[in-house]
């Protein structure tokens, strides 16, 4: 695990800080968890939108922390309980504020490989790129498996309607809403922000039973295929 110091650390020392007492995970109305989950065999996860050294996302979210310093060891804290250093974490944008030495000393906090798509508050930048493995704009991952088949998945840091494969059963992650995008119960995509997942991050088993409850139909033209049905093209 990466330890360093960003800001004062006894400001994370209250009565009942956040990671005592835990989350309640709020995507689609529905609770998944506090947390103390057990992650056995689990190398992926997804998450966006950790705003970092962002004072004022605390006021604009109505996040539960008393400071930026509270809010940023708690989403250290939560990151790294889950994600070891072998694991890839792909991260939906809105990385941090305060530049690129702020970012890089968020990093080098953080467990795993991290794979940006990046956001609205994330520089364009070679000098911040070189923060992350990876960079992107959107991203199309195609190499995961669930249930043992491949799972097609579009990641952006905004919502779409309509993505490569959608009426197929290929997933849509995105960010940016911060959970103030109502779900579509018919659409198998999903808001992996950390203020709809406990401010941590998200595993592909947890998004698989999310994505479990929702009943997928088409919205234009083209008809919902199921694996029986399915055929050549997007």
């Amino acid at each position: 695990m990466r330890t360093g110091a960003i800001g004062d650390a006894s400001e994370t020392s209250v009565k009942e800080s956040p990671i005592e007492k835990g989350f309640a995970f709020i995507h689609a109305g529905l609770p998944f968890g506090d947390g103390s989950e057990c992650f056995d065999d689990m190398s992926t996860w997804f998450t966006s939108d950790t705003h970092f050294g962002h004072a004022k996302i605390i006021g604009y979210c109505k996040r539960p922390f008393s400071s930026v310093q509270q809010m940023d060891e708690a989403l250290i804290e939560r990151w790294n309980a889950r994600v070891e250093d072998g694991d890839v974490v792909y991260h939906l944008g809105d990385f941090a504020t305060g530049g690129v030495e702020a970012a890089d000393r968020y990093r080098m906090r953080l467990n795993g490989k991290i794979i940006l798509i990046r956001g609205n508050h994330d520089r364009r930048s070679e000098l911040f790129d070189s923060v992350f493995d990876e960079v992107h704009e959107l991203l199309e991952v195609k190499h995961l498996s669930v249930d043992g088949k491949p799972q097609r998945i579009t990641l952006c840091h905004y919502a779409m309607r309509i993505w490569a494969g959608s009426h197929r059963g290929a997933w849509h992650l995105y960010g940016h809403s911060h959970g103030s995008l109502p779900d579509d119960p018919h659409a198998l995509s999903l808001d992996i922000g950390v203020d709809c997942w406990g401010f941590a991050p998200v595993s592909l088993q947890q998004i698989q039973r999310a994505m479990a409850r929702k009943r997928p139909k088409e919205i234009d033209h083209h008809q919902f295929l199921t694996l029986e049905n399915e055929v050549d093209g997007d």
